[in-house]
């Protein structure tokens, strides 16, 4: 005879809770991998633009701006 529990699902709705499994999952690694990344290479400051702040801000002479570029 038919199984009527499952009404010819196989699986029952078992498999839309592991889509959404699935689906959150994606978004957990994406939202600790993905987006931080992103963020961090946007808010990545240069060694240049530092010490042109240090300059503007008067903690460095002109002679230090000067050398320490040089090295850079």
């Amino acid at each position: 005879m038919m199984n009527f529990g499952n009404m010819g699902w196989g699986m029952g709705y078992w498999w839309i809770v592991g889509l959404v499994m699935t689906v959150l999952l994606i978004w957990l690694l994406y939202t600790i991998f993905g987006r931080n990344s992103v963020e961090n290479q946007d808010r990545a400051e240069t060694a240049r633009e530092i010490l042109k702040k240090r300059y503007a801000r008067g903690e460095i002479t002109k002679e230090e701006y000067d050398r320490i570029l040089k090295d850079l």
